[in-house]
């Protein structure tokens, strides 16, 4: 008796490849992406204590690397943080700028989106499992670079910005990968039924 062991039936492509190709459509998509970031940016709850806000921005940003690769998820979001270090008002709550102290979150989503997309491109992103692993790896790194940056930037001791910048919003980042864990596997299933 053998056990069969589920394969994408589309090995290395992500969702976006299954529209037809051409350089267009990569553009489309990354200006789509860095888009789609800074509209869920502008989803900006404060939280007491802290310069960060939860936002919608980090579940976009993962969203969007896992969507579409790791090459057009990191282009996506090298044009969200070059247009908003140029001056457009669409990092969290309107801001703009490369010196608000959650810049490195924003870093960190660039590098995030890259990893999470290579992983999708594996298949990280066609079961529900491997999606959730997928989505708290890419969490970790935005923290991993977003938390230091914010000590540095306020001056914060290591574990003063742990307690702002990281352990309030543990909570909505399981809502999230839980999110994410229904959608895309979802999108697979859909595709392959056709």
């Amino acid at each position: 008796m053998s056990t069969a062991v589920a394969t994408p039936s589309r090995p290395g492509e992500v969702l976006a490849d299954l529209l037809p190709a051409s350089r267009v459509r990569d553009a489309v998509l990354v200006l789509g992406g860095a888009a789609l970031t800074g509209l869920a940016a502008q989803i900006s709850l404060p939280v007491p204590g802290s310069p960060v806000p939860v936002t919608g921005q980090t579940f976009a940003a993962l969203l969007v690397g896992t969507a579409l690769g790791a090459r057009r998820g990191f282009l996506s979001l090298a044009v969200y943080a070059l247009v908003g270090m140029a001056g457009v008002p669409w990092f969290a709550g309107g801001g703009s700028g490369a010196s608000a102290p959650s810049f490195g979150y924003i870093l960190g989503m660039l590098l995030a989106s890259t990893v999470v997309g290579a992983l999708a491109r594996r298949g990280a992103d066609r079961s529900v499992l491997r999606m959730a692993g997928t989505m708290l790896l890419g969490e970790a790194i935005i923290y991993a670079v977003g938390v230091p940056y914010l000590a540095l930037a306020t001056g914060m001791s290591a574990s003063a910005a742990v307690a702002a910048g990281l352990t309030p919003f543990l909570i909505g980042d399981a809502l999230k990968a839980a999110l994410a864990m229904g959608i895309l596997p979802g999108a697979w299933k859909l595709v392959d039924k056709k």
